[in-house]
């Protein structure tokens, strides 16, 4: 069980891909149910009761999942994202370049529940739900690109499902348009950051979270640290607290 973050409030697990975090309608272990298990191991009665999910990633997809100890936290975490009082980034390589260096992008979300499938529309349509994520290309393999997201909305299967309408794909997500699946399960999308005010201590905390080990993380997570030495991700609009922590005060915004 990787703990990558905890206090008397919340506790953040670094999430393999092809986990399930929560129970569906078949009968599967869950993370939920493991962390629970490891913290009674562990802290025998002072473990809590329950476990309360804050955040959701899909099965494939690896990285941090947040957990509230009690239910006043998770109340308030709860809140906190849907204020958007968190800052998510996520890494996803990609088998083609979006349309710019980097962007923002809108789209309309449809999710078919039948399918467990999200489209994504440039115009309204019904039952659709209002997405915007930000990129930032950051560098690029042999056949992939290593893209850095911030994810504004928190819709199904939503980076996905917008990449895909751009016309890229995230390494092995066959269900959104990739050519073949991952050797090792999972797909090539990581949920690499999350960054807040603790609600109940006022405090900054940033939570990151390693990918798995394979050689292309390796090198973008390398290619990540040149280019943070050198520029700022281009879709913080100010200087912020959690820019500030992720780039040198003389790294500038790359033009074009």
């Amino acid at each position: 069980m990787d703990i990558i973050y905890e206090d008397a409030h919340i506790i953040a697990v670094n999430k393999t891909g092809e986990e399930l975090v929560q129970q569906n309608s078949v009968m599967e272990g869950t993370l939920q149910e493991s962390l629970l298990e490891h913290l009674r191991m562990r802290d025998g009665a002072e473990a809590p009761p329950r476990l309360h999910l804050v955040n959701r990633l899909d099965r494939p997809t690896s990285g941090i999942v947040l957990f509230a100890r009690h239910r006043k936290a998770a109340g308030k975490f709860s809140h906190l994202f849907r204020r958007r009082g968190v800052y998510k980034l996520y890494w996803a390589v990609l088998d083609a370049p979006p349309p710019l260096p980097s962007d923002t992008v809108e789209h309309y979300i449809v999710e078919n529940r039948r399918i467990n499938k999200s489209f994504a529309f440039a115009e309204k349509k019904e039952g659709s739900e209002y997405a915007r994520l930000s990129y930032q290309v950051i560098g690029s393999g042999d056949r992939y690109f290593f893209v850095v997201v911030r994810l504004h909305t928190g819709r199904h299967h939503q980076i996905r499902a917008q990449f895909s309408a751009l016309g890229c794909h995230i390494k092995g997500d066959i269900k959104y348009g990739a050519k073949r699946t991952n050797r090792g399960g999972g797909i090539h999308l990581h949920a690499r950051l999350l960054a807040f005010i603790h609600p109940f201590t006022g405090e900054r905390v940033v939570i990151t979270a390693d990918p798995p080990a394979d050689s292309l993380w390796e090198e973008f997570a390398r290619q990540d640290a040149h280019f943070r030495r050198e520029y700022r991700y281009a879709f913080w609009d100010e200087v912020d607290w959690v820019s500030d922590l992720l780039h040198p005060p003389s790294a500038g915004v790359l033009s074009g």
